[in-house]
């Protein structure tokens, strides 16, 4: 029986290659998608909103913190694709007491194009999981020339992903590699915490260059800027697309073309 390693060094025995696949990720939904899979996707989450097609047609099994376990019984997976960080872990460990759950743990862009190849062998895709890789790499090694060449690098940059309070992302984040990829220093990686609250005070003391204010998982609008701008009002601010930075999925093709418009 084949044997597959997740990215937690877990041992998952296969059969056969899988045909009832959930998965518990929006961007490895669309990442499985993007492989070529159809009908072998048989349940997602509600907040896998990529492929359209797929958000409304597939069965949704719950979100990405609390599963329905009966939805999950009916559609009988043979596989389980989920995240260390995006998934909770007592009803993960639940899961895999009944099911194969192959987990993915992401840090980093290699950990990603990691992630995307061992899922590709996982569901019979691998060479479409190496093609999709080495487009990656290649946009990416692309952007960064172009950046190197136009000298905006070493700016210092607070990324907020939610309002009221303001929370940003810190140390050992995908989105502060994405943010480190853009030659961009983020200013609040001493935070003990990967995810930290900080108040309006420290933001006005710290004083980024930059302030991005993502579109997920709190939805920032124009609305959001004058206020964020009184507390900072030298910094540039921007709304951007929290997808093109925090999804590791397939998604990540279109990430250095959109880095390159904002930067």
């Amino acid at each position: 029986m084949p044997i597959y390693i997740d990215q937690l060094n877990r041992k998952i025995e296969l059969p056969s290659s899988p045909n009832r696949i959930i998965s518990l990720v929006p961007s490895q939904t669309e990442l499985l998608f993007d492989l070529g899979l159809r009908d072998e996707v048989v349940g997602i989450t509600k907040f896998c909103i990529h492929p359209d097609d797929w958000f409304r047609s597939k069965t949704r099994v719950g979100g990405t913190k609390k599963f329905d376990f009966e939805k999950i019984k009916a559609l009988q997976p043979d596989l389980i694709i989920g995240n260390k960080e995006e998934n909770e872990q007592t009803q993960i460990e639940a899961l895999m007491e009944l099911y194969p759950v192959w987990m993915s743990d992401i840090y980093t862009l290699k950990d990603a194009l990691d992630m995307i190849t061992r899922v590709g062998t996982l569901v019979n895709k691998r060479e479409e999981a190496v093609n999709l890789k080495l487009e990656i790499e290649y946009a990416f090694n692309s952007f960064i020339s172009k950046l190197s060449e136009k000298k905006v690098l070493n700016k210092t940059v607070a990324y907020l992903i939610w309002n009221e309070p303001y929370m940003v992302a810190g140390h050992d984040t995908f989105i502060n590699e994405m943010l480190s990829m853009c030659g961009l220093e983020n200013v609040f990686t001493h935070k003990e915490s990967r995810y930290p609250e900080v108040s309006s005070e420290e933001l006005a003391t710290i004083n980024p260059d930059l302030i991005l204010l993502s579109s997920e998982p709190f939805p920032f609008k124009e609305k959001h800027v004058q206020t964020i701008q009184n507390i900072c009002p030298k910094a540039l601010i921007k709304i951007v697309d929290g997808e093109l930075f925090s999804w590791y999925g397939s998604r990540l093709k279109k990430s250095p073309d959109y880095f390159n418009s904002l930067f």
